[in-house]
């Protein structure tokens, strides 16, 4: 077998891939297979650390218009923040299940659940060979997650994000809308700022850009594609 081209990787997860052929919350059968996919990885001496989303249970500014809410854009997306850390408890109660040790780091302060995000503590995690949860985004409103995960894989020194998503790369429209839609088999991250392609939003792919750290999407839903990513199989997208 191939040896793996990345050492440190962060996998970002949105909410709506945990909530599986559920219509809102959590599946636990998709966690277990995540946690599955997970465990495989790291059998191959990588260090992984995950971004998760929280739109399974509350995504911030839709969930508020779509819900009739008066709600500030700040007051929504701290909700959303909350959501990721129920996201993250949830994917390390199962991680811990299959023997993986973890430890869910978050940008707001609990103490009572999760270790408060500290930069030198993460890498230390990773170095010791645990899974690494991060939550609560930046910690800061008006920022995604995807913009944490871009943020939190520079901080970690990680060597590439693995941009979990529901199709199989990045197209040039939506192709469950449009069936002329093309797959890029890669991208630079201009293009995709210049085209605004849906890979991650500006801020995130700005951040990679500047700091020359590639982005791979494919589809999670294929199981073995994570570490097919991970062995720099040609899956997906990658932008870079």
């Amino acid at each position: 077998m191939a040896a793996p081209v990345y050492k440190r990787i962060v996998l970002k997860i949105s909410g709506e891939a945990l909530q599986g052929n559920k219509s809102h919350g959590i599946d636990n059968a998709f966690l277990v297979q995540l946690a599955r996919q997970v465990k495989e990885i790291r059998g191959l001496g990588i260090e992984v650390a995950l971004v998760l989303g929280g739109g399974n249970i509350f995504r911030g500014q839709e969930n508020t218009a779509s819900r009739g809410l008066d709600m500030d854009r700040a007051v929504a997306d701290y909700m959303g923040m909350l959501a990721t850390v129920i996201n993250g408890l949830a994917l390390q109660n199962v991680l811990e299940k299959m023997g993986m040790p973890t430890r869910v780091l978050t940008a707001l302060e609990m103490a009572k659940i999760a270790e408060p995000y500290i930069r030198r503590r993460a890498i230390r995690h990773l170095e010791k060979g645990r899974v690494v949860i991060f939550v609560a985004g930046t910690g800061n409103p008006y920022f995604t997650t995807d913009t944490a995960a871009a943020l939190r894989a520079i901080e970690i020194g990680a060597d590439v994000i693995l941009k979990a998503t529901q199709v199989d790369g990045v197209y040039s429209a939506d192709p469950k809308k449009e069936k002329g839609a093309r797959r890029f088999s890669s991208l630079h991250y201009i293009d995709v700022l210049k085209k605004r392609l849906k890979v991650m939003d500006a801020t995130a792919v700005s951040l990679c850009m500047d700091n020359k750290l590639p982005i791979v999407v494919f589809n999670l839903h294929k199981e073995g594609n994570i570490k097919r990513a991970v062995l720099g199989e040609r899956i997906g997208t990658i932008v870079q």
